[in-house]
């Protein structure tokens, strides 16, 4: 499919691919006469113009953990990666196949090879159908040359390709087998590539000068007939339009009404007729084409279990990056340093240790809800691709997604503890480090939950930023250690705030022994703490589950 940008390539492509979410407009679909449905889904492959991928990941890596999520359950686990491994033969990448993709940030692959790892990613099921937007945009033209050579073996071994493309090079051009040219919506040509320029002549357009096929193609679809010579209706049509004389100042509406007409009256109807010749096909896969049921590669607990491995392989270095570490690692002198042997037996020290305890829940609330902010509009174009090709349900993604993090996310808080808590002079018996522990483990599973709850509700950094700054700000400050007396109509604030019971068990854990209230917060049993916590850890994640839902990700 050629055309100039705006032409409908893309929307065209998303219509057939079943990818566009919007409403459709009037009309039907269908292949080999037969309507679309799950099982048809499953069959075709789709490339986005994005390369959408994860970018700490390595080639081989990428295009097994597709095979495993996508082939049928009935191959065992050793021949999905077998043909992963025969894919990345395939397309030529066994060079790179463990080298990481790479991103913004990362070094990895080339553009080329970042292309073909999307392909890869599409053939690894053997589509019948394999559609790709504009696969070449980026890349070099001696890159793009070996992009389209890859799609030709793939045509010639019996798959059908379909792919945009903006304005290709001759070389590339000569290489497709039929065209259609796309203007405004609307046909100017179907046929074979190779015809193309002889069905324009028939028609009075041709070229003045010697020129690209593809670069007089896309000139005529946007009406410019700089270096054309015109047919005589046409050229009366620019004259009456009101044009001044001068051919590439013609009314781009008279050029593409002509190329609209000139197509419907000679050529329409013959290839339509030609369509509409029934093709023969077998029962069996008639009766499958009609099935609604979507065909899951493997079962929920699998494909949890897959997602959750990746997710730890991906964000891996992303928690263990030397600047997260660092930060922390800092952050934890200073308060051991400020708070260098303290003592909370007197009045004063022990004022000032709790100080230091409502920082450490302060902290620890913060930190993971703009961190857990960035999960799901990061990865919603990855989520996109991924569902709309039904690699996995969005519940089993969103519990591995979430749970994933847990490991990691315990390291950083035991290092900053096992710094700060020694060198403050806080108890020091094992019991009390280990509900210290916990507790703030419990604060960063919930406030994760907020971060991942805001992401998901608004799914756009910006907004999610300044919500989480305000939530977060007010939480802190309801927390009990700025205001010890609360007016009764904003109160309540304090019990959403898990900064607020984070504070009191850090409190318990430190001074069970002190029957008295410290800095106007009641030592307690510590059970509604841990229930409200507990209900923040369930209550956000719900909320951020339903929130995908109900944008309807495909």
């Amino acid at each position: 499919m050629m055309g100039p940008s705006g032409s409908g390539k893309t929307t065209l492509l998303s219509l057939l691919g079943g990818r566009l979410r919007k409403p459709t407009p009037g009309g039907s679909i269908t292949y080999n006469d037969q309507p679309y449905s799950k099982y048809l889904k499953s069959r075709i492959g789709f490339v986005t113009q994005e390369d959408v991928l994860f970018p700490h990941l390595t080639v081989k890596e990428t295009l097994t953990y597709a095979a495993l999520l996508r082939l049928p359950k009935a191959l065992t686990k050793q021949e999905k990666e077998k043909r992963a491994t025969d894919v990345i033969y395939e397309l030529g990448l066994e060079r790179c196949q463990d080298t990481m993709i790479g991103g913004s940030f990362v070094q990895g692959i080339s553009g080329g090879e970042r292309k073909r790892v999307c392909i890869g990613n599409e053939i690894i099921i053997n589509p019948s159908l394999l559609f790709l937007d504009e696969p070449t945009s980026s890349l070099d033209s001696t890159t793009a040359l070996r992009t389209v050579e890859i799609l030709q073996d793939i045509a010639e071994a019996g798959k059908t390709v379909i792919t945009t493309i903006h304005q290709p090079s001759s070389r590339l051009f000569h290489k497709f087998d039929k065209l259609i040219l796309l203007g405004k919506g609307s046909l100017l040509y179907f046929g074979k590539a190779s015809e193309a320029m002889v069905y324009f002549s028939s028609i009075g357009c041709s070229p003045s000068i010697s020129m690209n096929p593809a670069e007089f193609l896309i000139d005529l679809a946007n009406g410019n007939i700089n270096d054309v010579s015109m047919p005589s209706e046409l050229e009366d049509k620019v004259q009456n339009s009101g044009t001044e004389g001068r051919k590439g100042k013609a009314s781009p509406a008279v050029v593409y009404e002509y190329l609209v007409e000139a197509y419907e009256t000679r050529v329409a109807d013959n290839e339509k007729k030609k369509l509409m010749i029934p093709l023969p096909i077998d029962e069996e896969l008639k009766a499958k084409m009609y099935n609604s049921r979507k065909e899951w590669g493997v079962s929920w607990w699998e494909q949890f279990s897959i997602l959750f491995r990746r997710g730890l392989k991906e964000r891996r270095h992303d928690y263990f990056s030397w600047l997260r570490i660092t930060q922390v690692l800092a952050t934890a002198v200073i308060l051991g340093l400020l708070w260098w042997q303290s003592d909370g037996d007197s009045p004063k020290e022990l004022q000032d240790q709790a100080g230091l305890l409502f920082f450490i829940a302060v902290f620890w609330g913060f930190f993971p809800v703009f961190t857990a902010i960035f999960t799901f509009p990061q990865e919603r174009a990855m989520l996109n691709k991924e569902l709309a090709a039904n690699m996995y349900r969005l519940s089993a993604y969103f519990v591995a997604r979430t749970t994933s993090d847990l490991p990691l996310d315990l390291l950083l808080p035991v290092l900053f503890l096992l710094v700060v808590y020694f060198m403050a002079g806080l108890r020091s018996s094992p019991g009390p480090f280990f509900l210290s522990m916990l507790t703030v483990f419990l604060c960063i599973v919930a406030a994760q939950g907020l971060g991942l709850a805001i992401g998901a509700l608004l799914m756009d950094l910006k907004r999610a930023t300044t919500l989480a700054s305000v939530t977060v700000m007010t939480f802190m400050l309801a927390g009990g250690y700025f205001v010890k007396t609360v007016p009764v109509f904003i109160s309540w604030l304090r019990y959403l705030s898990f900064n607020y019971h984070t504070y009191k068990l850090l409190l318990k854990v430190q001074y069970e022994h002190i029957t008295h209230s410290i800095n106007g917060i009641k030592i307690d049993s510590g059970v509604k703490e841990v229930s409200a916590l507990l209900a923040m850890v369930i209550g956000y994640r719900l909320l951020a589950y339903l929130s995908l839902r109900r944008m309807n990700l495909r």
